[in-house]
């Protein structure tokens, strides 16, 4: 049976179509900033070129899996 994701996750397959990178690449990149605010987060996406709704996204997913808070 196919569901359908929902929430944050629903942007991924956008976000590495626009992009050019695998959500694992974005996530990669955001380890370094482990310890940084939600929206220094979301800059660091922005200046990368990535939409603030993409970044912001793959942000809050970053911080609940990956304890990026």
């Amino acid at each position: 049976m196919n569901e359908q994701v929902k929430g944050p996750k629903s942007y991924f397959p956008s976000i590495e179509a626009k992009y050019g990178k695998t959500i694992d690449a974005w996530i990669s990149e955001l380890r370094p900033l482990a310890g940084a605010k939600h929206m220094e987060q979301v800059a660091y996406l922005k200046e990368q070129g990535m939409g603030h709704g993409h970044a912001n996204a793959l942000v809050h997913v970053f911080r609940a899996e990956h304890g990026g808070a």
